[in-house]
């Protein structure tokens, strides 16, 4: 993942804020820091990254800059280090209370389950914690403010032609296209949307689907099992599985309807990119996807119970028969996330919650 061919090492004095990345793979916590610095820093936010796994066109600093942390920056009595794992504050408390070392430590949660008691240890440390949802904040026993993510509104932008869109992706410009996007494995329901698809689209001969993501090795056993029953029912040339692709913003311009069928989710970003494309969403009810969607006749989407095959065909059916609603939906999604969920604004809250710190 990283380009070995440039390397931007920023200088410790000018970095006020360490956002460390200790998990070599790729996670959503990882695409969150990648996608944040940099516009971070275009709002005038002195941060850099720290550890492996990231571009190393993205600022960072070395592990032997750690060094220079008993030493405040020139505008500031400490630097700030956000934390997003527990590996990442363990070392920071080291730094702060063992070494006294000049830091303010933020922790971002995003998990919705119950703490171990390690991990309520560690949080009761942190200098300011941040949900990324108000059903992660209720697993929380400290104060918290809540910043949902943001995303990148110009990069995922509507077509200006959608059947253009379909040609360059090498898809049917005349279909409709339902799709389902994100790691393909149980957890993220990708059979439920593979059996909504079977049962509707033999009766809706204008509808494809795609399923564009990647099974890991623990779950390519479940992905062939899905593809099975899609020959077996005839329809392999009309549910299409599209693999991984660096270019998923492309792909989401093609669709009409995005389905987001997870069982359970800690954040989900897709409906968020989906929305932003002018794509409506049908969702089930989990990660913070209650909190990002408005339902309704002037929402943005349909939101329905997990794990629930009969309410997700129910939901999907009546928008494949409606294109004047599906239309209305997808006009009203561009302009909810656009004034929402931008990342500028969420790196702007980010930067709120530094300042509250001194």
């Amino acid at each position: 993942m990283a380009d070995r061919g440039r390397s931007c090492i920023v200088d410790i004095a000018d970095v006020e804020i360490i956002a460390p990345n200790f998990k070599k793979r790729l996670s959503g916590v990882t695409s969150t820091i990648i996608q944040l610095i940099p516009v971070q820093r275009a709002l005038g936010q002195k941060i850099a990254a720290l550890g492996p796994g990231l571009p190393s066109s993205i600022p960072h600093i070395r592990f032997r800059d750690l060094l220079s942390l008993w030493r405040a920056p020139s505008s500031r009595r400490f630097r700030v280090w956000h934390a997003r794992r527990n590996i990442e504050m363990l070392p920071a408390l080291l730094m702060r209370d063992l070494l006294r070392m000049k830091l303010k430590i933020v922790f971002t949660s995003a998990s919705q389950r119950k703490h171990s008691g390690w991990t309520k240890f560690l949080v009761s440390k942190m200098d300011a914690v941040i949900a990324t949802s108000s059903k992660t904040a209720n697993y929380l026993e400290v104060p918290s403010t809540v910043i949902l993510h943001g995303i990148d509104t110009a990069r995922f932008s509507p077509a200006s032609d959608k059947a253009q869109a379909k040609i360059e992706c090498g898809l049917d410009p005349t279909k409709k296209i339902a799709g389902c996007f994100g790691r393909v494995r149980h957890q993220k329901g990708t059979d439920l949307f593979v059996d909504t698809m079977l049962r509707l689209l033999p009766e809706h001969q204008d509808w494809t689907a795609i399923i564009a993501g990647r099974a890991t090795a623990q779950h390519v056993e479940f992905e062939n099992g899905l593809k099975a029953k899609v020959a077996a029912a005839g329809l392999s040339d009309r549910i299409l599985f599209a693999g991984e692709h660096t270019n998923i913003n492309e792909w989401y311009r093609t669709l009409d309807l995005f389905v987001a069928p997870q069982r359970w989710e800690g954040f989900g970003l897709t409906p968020l990119e989906a929305m932003a494309t002018g794509v409506p969403v049908v969702a089930t009810d989990v990660g913070a996807f209650p909190e990002i969607i408005t339902t309704g006749d002037n929402g943005t989407g349909i939101l329905i119970a997990r794990d629930d095959l009969a309410a997700m065909a129910d939901a999907v059916a009546p928008l494949m028969d409606q294109p004047e609603r599906l239309a209305l939906l997808a006009t009203n999604a561009r302009a909810h996330v656009t004034h929402n969920f931008s990342i500028e604004g969420e790196a702007t809250k980010l930067k709120a919650v530094y300042d509250t710190l001194g």
